[in-house]
């Protein structure tokens, strides 16, 4: 193990759920000798990378954020996607969320919440199995097709009853997010929420992220949400430059009648629409 990949290691030790530790908690959750994590920490303290309490308490620094904050999939994705995020939470007052993937792993990078919305276990910064969320679901969709076998393969935690963990099913699953543009996951991860999701395509057309709103089981219907995500997911698009023949399968998407049993989809529209 190289000193990079220990002093990663020690920055890794800090989660959500231990946000402020002592040098002994960052010993033990990395399993570094005590002498070599105090060393690590001493660097990362001169640095700014980390910041110590009088107490001796240790939590991320402001420089560390400084540093995260210029990734291009955090705040530069997050600064594009904002406006429409804003206004399709302005339309709901229910949880919106942009995620990115990482890995087999989806990474929360915004989300915005009412004070009567659904309670949801995703925060900002995050990560999520891809294969249960609705976010998740439309970034597997898009993914690589190995990174797809690699997601398949892997055992799906069975969040509640309702939760899809046969691979047939989410094969199933992943092949009607491409075909409508939209992934809906039913009370999967909690029993009294759906979130409905669309994906985010960049600049050369790739799907770089995914647009989520997550409603209330009791009050959800999908089919009548999926064209607002689809629309703010479309917005995003445009502002992060996607090329306009994405637009134009996106546009199809929402103008076309949905239709069960449906198993492939009509040419795009030669023009784009005016």
């Amino acid at each position: 193990m190289t000193l990079t990949s220990r002093t990663f290691e020690v920055l890794a030790a800090f989660t959500p759920g231990r946000r402020s530790q002592r040098l002994a908690d960052l010993a033990a959750a990395t399993g570094l000798p005590l002498t070599t994590t105090h060393r690590i920490v001493g660097d990362l303290l001169r640095c700014g990378a980390l910041e110590r309490d009088p107490d001796g308490t240790l939590h991320v620094g402001l420089r560390l954020w400084e540093i995260g904050s210029l990734a291009p999939r955090g705040n530069a994705l997050r600064d594009a996607a904002l406006p429409f995020l804003e206004d399709l939470y302005v339309a709901t007052r229910e949880n919106v969320q942009l995620a990115v993937r990482e890995g087999l792993e989806s990474v929360f990078v915004e989300r915005l919440t009412g004070r009567d919305a659904v309670t949801v276990m995703t925060r900002v910064g995050t990560r999520f199995p891809l294969a249960s969320t609705g976010v998740g679901r439309a970034l597997l969709a898009h993914a690589p097709t190995h990174v797809q076998e690699a997601a398949l393969a892997l055992p799906v935690r069975r969040w509640t009853p309702h939760t899809v963990t046969d691979p047939a099913r989410l094969r199933a699953a992943l092949a009607e997010v491409r075909r409508t543009g939209v992934a809906v996951s039913d009370r999967e991860v909690t029993p009294d929420a759906v979130s409905v999701a669309a994906p985010v395509r960049g600049p050369d057309g790739d799907v770089v992220a995914a647009v989520s709103l997550v409603v209330h089981s009791a009050a959800a219907a999908p089919v009548a949400l999926g064209p607002a995500v689809r629309a703010a997911a479309l917005g995003i698009s445009r502002a992060l430059g996607a090329p306009p023949s994405a637009v134009r399968n996106q546009l199809w998407r929402d103008a076309a009648p949905t239709t069960e049993g449906a198993a492939h989809e009509p040419p795009a529209p030669t023009a784009p629409p005016r």
